[in-house]
């Protein structure tokens, strides 16, 4: 079964747009988690608008790592999925990926292309500010990914400390792993750009990445001095 979970916060303007693409999937998802991290807009009355077919979940304001962390716990599928609440997936996004893992040899995550699109409804002014690349792009990201739930047992969560980046984080403790991850030719994930984007709110938590990047290359040393000196033959 596939659990997909979408992390929300103040996202009701763009939220049932992103339901609705999960829910339009060729290959349907086994639940849909919504993961309310404390919205104080229109955000938490949607869940008597998908009360059927979505597990609505709230918390404090922790921030999306959090939240992506809380529906990991409450996921019942074996395959996870993620989607931002201003974010589309393409319809056939699940199936292609489902496909892959199912391909030999067997790899732990599957990624896909992202199409980068500006909201409609940012006024034309705005709109020249947003850069908005029409080519697609590789998309090692949380949006694009279909996931084994061994991936996340072996590496853990997301680190809910970063106020930005923490999918960087994440993806560089998995391949410090040596899992193996697919990336395939066809867009799966289309990037809605806006006005109130987390990456253009949080500019200032950009450190974060330096920190991120440090604590990666800290692990590497520390392998390597675990490690010992690597003796050569002649």
């Amino acid at each position: 079964m596939i659990s997909v979970i979408i992390p929300a916060y103040n996202a009701e303007r763009y939220l049932p747009e992103a339901i609705d693409s999960v829910l339009a999937q060729a290959c349907p998802a086994g639940e849909i988690i919504v993961v309310d991290d404390g919205s104080s807009d229109g955000t938490p009355r949607l869940a008597e608008r998908y009360r059927a077919r979505v597990r609505w979940l709230s918390q404090e304001n922790r921030g999306s790592g959090a939240a992506r962390n809380r529906g990991i716990e409450a996921a019942r599928g074996e395959l996870l999925a993620f989607l931002d609440a201003d974010d589309l997936w393409v319809r056939n996004k699940l199936a292609w990926q489902v496909e892959a893992l199912a391909a030999e040899p067997r790899p732990e995550m599957v990624f896909g292309m992202v199409q980068q699109f500006v909201s409609p409804e940012i006024p034309e002014e705005n709109k020249r500010k947003l850069s908005c690349s029409p080519e697609p792009m590789a998309g090692r990201a949380a949006g694009t990914m279909l996931a084994r739930r061994e991936v996340f047992e072996r590496a853990g969560g997301f680190d809910t400390k970063l106020k930005t980046g923490e999918f960087i984080e994440w993806y560089m403790r998995v391949t410090e792993l040596g899992l193996v991850s697919v990336l395939l030719p066809q867009i799966v994930l289309q990037r809605r750009l806006h006005e109130t984007n987390a990456g253009i709110l949080n500019r200032g938590a950009r450190l974060d990445y330096v920190r991120l990047v440090k604590a990666a290359l800290d692990r590497r040393a520390q392998a390597r001095t675990e490690a010992g000196p690597q003796t050569g033959r002649d």
